[in-house]
């Protein structure tokens, strides 16, 4: 499981799942400050640390590779994601990537996107591949899973969604029982929330009646609810405000901008 700070999640939070057995942590979308903080407390060795970026801008790569690394106090980062690449990769962007890993900062690529074929195409050029997979959203394992070469896998609780016909702990074991998911992402908002998905590592893989069972449930509520959760613009913009005076001027919130 890899834990990220989409929620709230900080140093505690770190700690505790470390403590519980997470090896995999995802400073993402918000590279909240708290959470790094918990980061440079843990055994570097013991870890790897995923980072992302947004920007379709080659020469603005490095430098957020090099502040995330001089504020997590590590020689370098595990995997760079590039994240929500619906319209393709730019080829200075790509050479930028390369050349991290050339360097020695960065050891594997990651990319992400949501149209599944898409998401295909990049196959060959990166290490993993990011994809939304749960009991509701499960065309990923034959349009995705075949071609990647490591999966992690996102909204295991379809947005919350499962949560109450499946336990969470259960939505994530569902993820991780696939053989081809490498690792799959929480972000728990509190120590409830936290508690209960780690209830996952303890209790391991669903047998193949829980999985059939999985599989129902998701095909109900995806019946039931069959779209995301709306864009609303007002909350992005509320949201994009909120990060800017929890958390100054980000890399990652620039990098939204620069595509």
């Amino acid at each position: 499981m890899g834990l990220a700070p989409s929620y709230g999640a900080g140093a505690r939070e770190v700690e505790v799942a470390y403590e519980r057995g997470v090896r995999f942590f995802f400073w993402g979308a918000l590279r909240l400050p708290s959470f790094g903080a918990g980061i440079r407390r843990l055994p570097r060795d013991q870890i790897a640390i995923a980072i992302q970026t947004f920007t379709h801008r080659g020469f603005l790569l490095g430098p957020s590779v090099d502040t995330a690394r001089l504020r997590l106090r590590t020689d370098f980062i595990d995997i760079l994601c590039l994240a929500f690449r619906e319209e393709g990769i730019d080829p200075h962007v790509l050479d930028a990537a390369r050349a991290l890993v050339g360097r020695g900062v960065v050891r594997s690529l990651m990319v992400s996107a949501h149209d599944r074929a898409r998401l295909v195409s990049y196959a060959n050029d990166f290490d993993a591949l990011m994809v939304r997979y749960n009991a509701a959203h499960r065309g990923a394992e034959e349009a995705v899973f075949p071609a990647a070469r490591a999966v992690v896998a996102y909204t295991a609780t379809r947005w919350g969604s499962l949560v109450g016909p499946m336990r969470a702990s259960d939505c994530y074991r569902f993820v991780l029982s696939h053989p081809k998911v490498t690792s799959c992402l929480f972000a728990p908002a509190n120590r409830a929330e936290l508690d209960e998905a780690l209830i996952a590592l303890d209790r391991g893989p669903m047998s193949p009646d829980e999985l059939a069972e999985a599989r129902r449930i998701g095909d109900a509520v995806r019946a039931h609810r069959k779209q995301a959760p709306p864009f609303r613009k007002r909350d992005y913009v509320t949201g994009v405000v909120r990060s800017i005076r929890e958390h100054g001027l980000t890399e990652d919130l620039i990098s939204r901008f620069n595509r």
